[in-house]
Parts: structure tokens; C-alpha cells; sequence
């Protein structure tokens, strides 16, 4: 089980740490795509399983983030 620690940041920061997330979501997914091309199936479920847990991540952050 992944030890839980306590954080505190700005809003800023909360929303810097999202933005660089939704990039990294963004690699993991064109990965996944070029690895379907070559017929890498084992590549294909590693980077989908990374974008799921980033997606996962990003939704828990974006919701500590104020409504605009």
C-alpha cells in the first residue's frame, strides 16, 4: 500500500501541477497510439494503465481547484 503524505500549495501551483499532468496524459496516449501501429501489445497496456492512473490523478487534483 503506497504511503499517504500531506501537501499544501497554492492554487497556482495546484493548477501548474495539473497542466504538466494533462501534458504527460497526453504523451502516454500518443505512446499507446504508435505502439498499437507497430503491434506492441504489452507497450499498448503499459501506457494506457499510465494514462488511466494520470487521468486519476488529475481529476482528484482538479477538484481541490476552485470553480471560475
Amino acid at each position: 500500500m503506497s504511503k499517504t503524505i500531506a501537501l499544501t500549495l497554492t492554487e497556482e501551483e495546484l493548477e501548474m501541477l495539473v497542466d504538466a499532468l494533462e501534458v504527460d496524459l497526453e504523451g502516454y496516449v500518443e505512446a499507446a497510439k504508435e505502439a498499437r501501429g507497430n503491434n506492441a501489445r504489452d507497450d499498448v497496456e503499459t501506457f494506457k494503465e499510465a494514462a488511466l492512473n494520470i487521468q486519476k490523478l488529475m481529476t482528484k487534483l482538479q477538484a481541490l481547484l476552485p470553480e471560475e
